[in-house]
């Protein structure tokens, strides 16, 4: 990065904090600063999508294009039909029982425990997701860049904290429009960048047809696996409980649309992102693909993440030698058969050099691990930055680390406003420890959301990097989403339970699916992946409620039958 990308991302980010500081000057009580409140649709959904979309997904998602392709979108599939669950069964009952916190509601139907037990799940996941969207740019921009971690994290933190303690939930709505129109702007000149690119020097239509023939194109996997990760049925089945969990039960997005002025503002809000959430993400999943077409027209490194390289470079063994030479020669064999620009390149033939290319990469991770004796890291979340810094010009690469840089905020502060709004509600204020009228619920409110801040700040300094850091936040909140969603769906649809035994099934449903996720990779039997964890909590919960309801009729029953 020169002086003109630091002046695009400083003065870029400096704006966005600024406009969310100034814009809520005037929030004047602890209410306002929560609830908020907007009166356009498209802004509430707007709101939502960048609560969603932290810069993980403009990190990995990417790299998972190029590695594998669009399939990772199968992922979103159940997210249309949870918003409608949702618009139909949830946004109605919130409104009209005026609650702040979706757990709140949870009080009004069973009791205190349960709210207090929900709301603690929340923020137990929650609060860890918060620390790892700040994390993972931090992370990737330090290795990038050379940049010192725990003073990125911390930056982008205080960033962060000072226009979400300033203005609340509607410095986090007003911030989030700017957030995603950098965003956007940014994904579609990177993309006709690459378009132009590719144009100049290979036939676009023959990539084409070799991405397909790597299968890179391919969409829907119909095959019913539980031990596949994405597939039509899980994406439909357990990405419908996953999404129904977050957009319906978690604070971070519930706060969102009911920051709404009325339940016809949330509902098109809340259609508006589930119309467009899937169509980003194959756009950004396609970004990938052409990422990799770009590559093979250009050439690549054999691994993308720098601190890997200068790690290998230091290793003595003739195998990495070997492997590079081969490496380099299929490289200069694909530029030669790509650059006649000639109709009659056979994409077979791309894409055979292509996976000769992807074997070499493997067998030289293998000899990382072989010499090492640990797993390499991961190179898909440095694949979109490593084109980012070294094939854009000055300005745009700052313009790119803005939107990285964007994506972060808008999820975190969105995070570290349900955080402390819940924080407010359902403990301090609902266990007596703050007064309602009290002249000082403004500033403690600010003083705990300036707290979850430094807590996240904390916690990103101390995270470790996963393999893939989509995946990683996607695994945090199937962990704990499907038994918050179960007692959520028990509360609307079977409230004739006992809470006792709801709280009980809750706790032991809940240790079931921790207890499934930490031993499953030491039970051959037990290979079930993340998504299906939603689906297998709510049921469960559902169906154990189900029966005690239909077990406490009868016992009725059966009283006034022999009365």
């Amino acid at each position: 990065m020169n002086w003109i990308d630091w002046l695009v991302v400083i003065a870029s980010i400096g704006f966005i904090a600024g406009y969310g500081i100034w814009h809520t000057r005037r929030v004047g009580s602890a209410t306002e600063f929560l609830k908020g409140g907007d009166n356009r649709w498209w802004s509430v959904g707007l709101s939502v999508m960048a609560t969603q979309a932290s810069a993980i997904t403009f990190l990995s998602a990417p790299g998972l294009g190029y590695e594998s392709g669009l399939k990772f979108a199968q992922f979103y599939f159940g997210l249309p039909l949870a918003v409608w669950f949702i618009s139909r069964f949830f946004i109605d009952e919130y409104y009209r029982s005026r609650v702040i916190t979706a757990y709140e509601y949870l009080e009004r139907i069973f009791d205190l425990r349960v709210r207090l037990f929900t709301a603690f799940l929340f923020l137990l996941q929650r609060g860890m997701a918060a620390g790892i969207t700040i994390y993972a740019p931090a992370i990737v921009l330090c290795v990038l860049f050379g940049w010192d971690l725990t003073f990125t994290c911390i930056v982008i933190g205080l960033v962060v904290i000072a226009y979400t303690v300033s203005g609340g939930t509607r410095a986090v709505s007003v911030t989030h429009r700017w957030q995603m129109g950098v965003i956007f702007l940014s994904l579609f000149i990177v993309f006709g960048i690459l378009i132009y690119r590719i144009a100049q020097q290979a036939d676009i239509g023959t990539l084409w047809m070799a991405a397909r023939l790597t299968g890179r194109l391919d969409v829907l996997d119909w095959h019913f696996d539980l031990s596949t990760r994405y597939t039509v049925w899980s994406g439909l089945l357990g990405g419908f409980f996953l999404s129904l969990s977050y957009f319906g039960t978690d604070q971070s997005q519930v706060q969102r649309y009911l920051a709404g002025t009325d339940v016809r503002i949330a509902r098109r809000g809340l259609y508006f992102n589930a119309l467009l959430k899937i169509p980003m993400q194959l756009f950004i999943l396609l970004t990938g693909v052409v990422v990799w077409m770009y590559f093979l027209s250009e050439g690549q490194p054999l691994v993308f993440n720098p601190s890997l390289r200068s790690e290998i470079a230091q290793i003595s063994n003739p195998k990495f030698k070997q492997l590079h030479s081969e490496f380099d020669a299929c490289q200069s064999s694909l530029k030669s058969l790509l650059s006649r620009k000639s109709s009659k390149t056979s994409p077979g033939e791309v894409s055979l050099l292509a996976g000769e290319l992807h074997s070499i990469r493997q067998q030289y991770l293998q000899a990382y691990t072989w010499s090492t004796g640990k797993e390499p890291p991961k190179d898909t979340n440095f694949i979109f930055l490593h084109f980012v810094v070294y094939h854009l010009p000055h300005g745009l690469i700052g313009l790119v680390i803005v939107m990285v840089l964007s994506a972060a905020m808008s999820s975190t502060a969105g995070e570290l406003n349900a955080l402390a709004t819940t924080t407010m509600v359902d403990y301090l204020g609902r266990l007596g420890w703050v007064r309602h009228d009290s002249r000082w619920n403004l500033p403690l409110t600010r003083l705990v959301t300036l707290l979850w801040g430094l807590l996240a700040i904390g916690f990103s300094i101390a995270a470790s990097l996963f393999d893939n850091l989509i995946e990683m936040v996607n695994i945090i909140g199937s962990l704990f989403y499907g038994t918050i969603l179960g007692i959520f769906l028990v509360a609307f649809f079977i409230r004739n339970t006992n809470s006792g035994f709801l709280l009980g099934s809750a706790i032991v449903t809940q240790s079931g699916i921790l207890a499934i996720h930490f031993t499953k990779n030491h039970l051959p039997w037990l290979q079930i992946e993340y998504l299906w964890y939603n689906l297998l909590a709510a049921v469960c919960l559902l169906l154990a409620n189900l029966l005690k309801a239909y077990s406490s009729a009868a016992r009725n029953s059966d009283r006034k039958t022999s009365e």
